[in-house]
């Protein structure tokens, strides 16, 4: 069985799924599978749906409440649901197309559906690569591994900190665990060291690192259905985030509308009670700079703020931005394929993403337009009108 503990996740879900408990416990919703590579996943659809009948069979251990618990965000009352928590197999559905394509569909409560999407897609990526790769090439992993942490301990670098953000996108669960052992031991963990900690909570756990994340598209997506009209979703939905949070995990996820969007939304409010923000789309050079300009405009002073990179970041990358903004602001950097899927193979561009809620559509505009995704253009041309967004 490929997962084993629902502790095998991502931060930023058990953080969402409070505020669902807490706050919309009631919302319904819908995720669409995508995958950009062709043709490639169809041979597998009952190895995958075996794997989904063993993830639904999981429940949390004691031990492992008692590390969530222990985490000064999460409520008693969130632990003693998840206490008798259980993935149910009656809300995902796969199923294999003519095209060679495999079609994924999660429908349910969202406090019963939210878990499935990381360990879903893990399952998707350790099937595939298990049967393409019978014999993968570890060396060659840890040889690309090797390379990448020689270039952080350069000259000038020992402030740079990177995270682990693959686990949605990882070869396989025994090599993720291999690459957080090695950047661990090579590079250092904690206050002194480069590397800041995984999003991963099972790993995070079992190897003493941090555990990082806040909010996802998702979040932000759903507030388009749940809050008091349109226009208002993002504001509301930082809104209620910091009404469950109160000032904690103050990380804002900028790009379910666009830079631009999210910037008039944005306002002196929300640059004095948010930690900093993340960036997921677009040219990160440019957002950057943004951010700090908005930052000055609204008196807040850049360099107490944290700026997040987390698109599809390689190590290069990764210097080229820390460069650029080192003793600006704060920075932090989240790198996942690059990290977890890097032996030499082509890594599978999928996605899971929501596309309704309490049955209205819901959508992500970001300013890399491949990362749209909506089943309904009227309601994408709906939502560019509202938010001022131009046709790409």
């Amino acid at each position: 069985m490929i997962i084993t503990s629902l502790l095998d996740t991502d931060l930023y879900k058990f953080t969402m799924m409070q505020v669902v408990l807490h706050q919309f416990p009631g919302a319904e919703v819908e995720y669409r599978f995508k995958c950009r590579n062709k043709g490639a996943l169809a041979p597998y659809v009952n190895e995958i749906r075996e794997e989904i009948r063993g993830l639904c069979s999981l429940r949390f251990q004691d031990a492992e409440l008692a590390y969530l618990k222990a985490m000064r965000f999460i409520k008693a009352d969130f632990i003693d649901f998840l206490g008798i928590f259980k993935l149910n197999e009656k809300y995902v559905s796969v199923n294999g197309l003519p095209s060679g394509e495999i079609e994924v569909s999660i429908k349910g409560p969202w406090l019963h559906t939210i878990l499935f999407e990381i360990p879903v897609l893990a399952i998707i990526n350790e099937v595939y690569f298990r049967n393409t790769q019978k014999q993968p090439d570890f060396e060659e992993g840890r040889r690309r591994l090797t390379a990448k942490i020689g270039l952080l301990r350069g000259n000038g670098l020992k402030d740079l900190k990177i995270a682990d953000y693959g686990t949605r996108r990882r070869f396989g669960k025994v090599w993720h665990d291999e690459a957080l052992r090695t950047l661990s031991s090579k590079l250092g963990i904690h206050a002194t060291g480069q590397f800041a900690g995984t999003s991963n909570v099972l790993f995070a756990m079992k190897l003493g690192l941090t555990p990082l994340g806040t909010m996802a598209h998702e979040y932000l997506q759903a507030c388009q259905a749940l809050g008091p009209r349109l226009r208002d979703s993002q504001v509301f939905g930082f809104e209620s985030w910091a009404k469950e949070y109160r000032g904690d995990l103050g990380i804002a996820l900028s790009d379910v509308y666009g830079m631009s969007a999210f910037l008039r939304d944005f306002d002196m409010f929300f640059c004095k009670l948010f930690d900093g923000a993340r960036h997921d789309s677009g040219d990160p050079f440019q957002w950057g700079e943004r951010m700090i300009a908005h930052y000055n405009k609204n008196r807040v002073d850049p360099k107490t703020k944290t700026l997040i990179f987390s698109d599809g970041l390689t190590v290069p990358r990764t210097i080229e931005l820390y460069k650029q903004f080192k003793g600006r602001c704060q920075l932090a950097f989240g790198i996942g394929t690059n990290l977890t899927n890097d032996l030499g193979y082509e890594p599978l561009q999928i996605v899971i993403k929501m596309i309704r809620c309490n049955g209205q559509p819901v959508a992500k505009l970001s300013d890399t337009p491949s990362k749209n995704m909506c089943d309904d253009e009227k309601y994408l041309a709906y939502l560019r009108q509202v938010f001022e967004i131009e046709q790409p």
